[in-house]
């Protein structure tokens, strides 16, 4: 099934939250513990940022410690997905930006999070048959 709503996918995920003073070590740890990519910023409920392992390994190769607040490494003002769109939808968000976490939203409201291993092979397959056409169209 490749148009699974993203409402469906995101039904039982229960996002992981850090606030703009928590440091890189919690969220390290939080996503350790999870065993998850990525952990989401919110400021009064708001979403301002998302930080992954991919952030926190650039930042320490630059010379930041795990004390260094989440705001300093994160990735500010992500994109984000409405609920309602599709998981091809998702898939072509993250393939054309170049990441592999996508928060989720509801009337501005953060509801989860999707990265590419939440979805199946034939969705992915759908993604990879729409680059390769792209691709020779162009």
């Amino acid at each position: 099934m490749t148009n699974r709503c993203l409402n469906l996918i995101a039904k039982d995920h229960d996002p992981v939250v850090v606030g703009p003073a928590d440091t890189v070590r919690l969220a390290c740890d939080e996503m350790a513990k999870r065993r998850i990519g990525a952990v989401l910023v919110l400021d009064g409920g708001r979403l301002v940022g998302i930080v992954t392992g991919r952030d926190v390994v650039r930042a320490i190769a630059d010379g930041c410690d795990t004390t260094t607040p989440v705001t300093e490494v994160m990735t500010p003002d992500p994109d984000v997905i409405a609920c309602e769109r599709t998981a091809i939808d998702a898939l072509r968000m993250m393939s054309d930006g170049g990441y592999r976490h996508l928060p989720i939203v509801r009337d501005g409201k953060l509801v989860g999070i999707v990265s590419r291993g939440d979805f199946k092979g034939l969705e992915l397959d759908r993604l990879e048959e729409e680059t390769s056409l792209w691709e020779r169209i162009c």
